[in-house]
């Protein structure tokens, strides 16, 4: 059950952590040493080294530092920055193919007001400020209510999944990078069901008939679970809409959004059973048949704003699960599983200190073993929202060295309406992205809401989530000029 902020207990991580990280009056020597020699040019005033529960790294003592910062656990310099699309977004879902061509979803800015599918390329990897973005759709499906856009990383396949005025599912795909797109494939019509919302898509190597990946969607069907349906044959046809949660659940149809892992499972997060949490649900059988796993929030509690439902998790590359929730404070907070689900580390939280009033919005993705992105919203003062990205490299330490940076420049706010990160706001919609490319570095994908474009928030400079030992190439800076 939700509780309230006033009996929120401190999280205990282990009797080592509480020992380093409760000395916030000694003052490292850090601020003229480490951090100095890893930022040449001097750290970024919108980047953040910690540990979790916002602890500042400045204020622990070297002589406890010397044994934490070790191995994938160190400090690499950090910057944030964003591009622009050139067109609005609404619920941008993005997707990265091999190619390194990003791709995100546009509302109303295709052919003759349909669903845009704008192909960034250029971006990953360039060297100087110069990328294209695009339209690629040129299709004659209607625009819909909410668009969606994923890539499949095992097969590189662009799918197009749009909700039509709530009463079902089209899918379109494309397998040369949004050049062309094949059949129109019926995912869910006329099902009986009275709404057809908040849709996700997701595909896995879990074994499929007529194609190298099995495809699965859930939606809210106006029930009391979300409603799961599969295709074995790449998104032509679909099987019927089965529920997406054990039987005499009611966790409610919202969801946050579905991903496949490498030994062919699918997970999604949403509300518990009861009501009384968050869990993540599994699926391995091709979404036929769901399994609850409750997330360890007796603690935290649940967010009691829109991000209510918005329980997230991503597999890194080991198959470890990683999962990312909004507390009853509005703070992230995070937890890992070496079982698939079965048993959660304690939850720690995650935001940068710098005082927050609250975060929202939150979405999560991962690449090597422990190593993970966290994307959020985040109130810096008087409905300051800001774009922030969170990335351990060694998330399974007993105290992982979280690395924040905030996408936007202080004084280029992404929106100042007044709550913005707890409710439907602008061209965030009901959700936001992240996925992390071949190189390891973190894309977030989430709109300008003051200039009304889609934009991709990322490190300029950072670590790599999929190599231990090189840093990310350096990016141009972009920001406000792109827009």
């Amino acid at each position: 059950m939700k509780v309230g902020a006033s009996v929120i207990v401190i999280l205990f991580v282990s009797s080592t952590i509480t020992g380093c990280l409760g000395n916030e009056t000694a003052k490292s020597t850090l601020e003229t040493s480490i951090l100095d020699d890893i930022c040449p040019d001097g750290m970024a005033n919108n980047t953040w080294y910690h540990f979790p529960n916002s602890t500042n790294i400045l204020t622990v003592d070297d002589s406890e530092l010397s044994s934490i910062l070790i191995g994938e656990n160190i400090p690499i310099c950090a910057k944030g920055t964003y591009y622009g699309i050139g067109v609005s977004t609404f619920e941008p879902t993005i997707g990265i193919t091999s190619s390194d061509n990003l791709f995100m979803t546009s509302w109303g800015n295709g052919p003759g007001g349909s669903t845009a599918i704008i192909r960034c390329s250029n971006m990953i990897e360039m060297t100087e400020l110069e990328y294209t973005c695009e339209n690629t759709y040129q299709g004659s499906v209607a625009n819909s209510n909410d668009p969606y856009v994923y890539v499949d990383p095992w097969t590189d396949r662009v799918m197009k999944f749009d909700m039509h005025a709530l009463a079902g599912m089209t899918v379109e795909w494309s397998d040369d990078e949004g050049e062309t797109w094949g059949p129109l494939g019926l995912a869910s019509f006329a099902t009986g069901y009275s709404v057809q919302d908040h849709q996700t898509i997701a595909s896995s190597p879990y074994n499929a008939l007529l194609h190298e990946t099995t495809w699965v969607f859930c939606v809210n069907g106006n029930w009391v679970s979300p409603l799961c349906s599969t295709s074995n044959d790449g998104g032509l046809t679909w099987g019927p809409e089965v529920p997406g949660a054990p039987a005499n659940c009611n966790s409610g149809g919202l969801t946050g959004h579905m991903v496949g892992s490498n030994n062919g499972n699918f997970y999604r997060g949403n509300p518990s059973c009861d009501g009384e949490g968050y869990a993540i649900y599994r699926s391995t059988d091709g979404g036929l048949t769901w399994s609850e796993h409750r997330l360890p929030t007796e603690n935290t509690g649940t967010a009691a704003t829109w991000n209510f439902e918005e329980a997230q998790v991503y597999p890194d590359e080991s198959d470890n699960l990683h999962a990312m929730w909004m507390g009853v404070d509005n703070m992230p907070y995070y937890s890992y599983s070496f079982d698939n689900g079965d048993s959660w580390s304690n939850p720690i939280m995650i935001a940068p200190p710098i005082g927050l009033n609250g975060t929202g919005f939150p979405a999560v993705a991962a690449g090597d073993s422990g190593r993970v992105a966290f994307a959020y919203l985040g109130d810096s003062g008087g409905n300051t929202w800001n774009g922030y990205i969170s990335v351990m490299t060694d998330a399974f330490s007993d105290v992982p060295l979280i690395t924040t940076v905030q996408v936007n420049n202080i004084g280029d706010p992404l929106d100042t309406e007044v709550d913005c990160g707890y409710n439907r706001c602008g061209g965030f919609g009901d959700f936001i992205d992240i996925l992390v490319d071949q190189y390891g570095r973190p894309w977030f994908g989430l709109s300008h809401n003051i200039v009304d474009q889609g934009i991709y928030g990322t490190m300029m400079i950072g670590p790599s989530l999929r190599d231990s030992t090189i840093p990310l190439n350096p990016l141009p800076e972009g920001g406000f000029s792109t827009l």
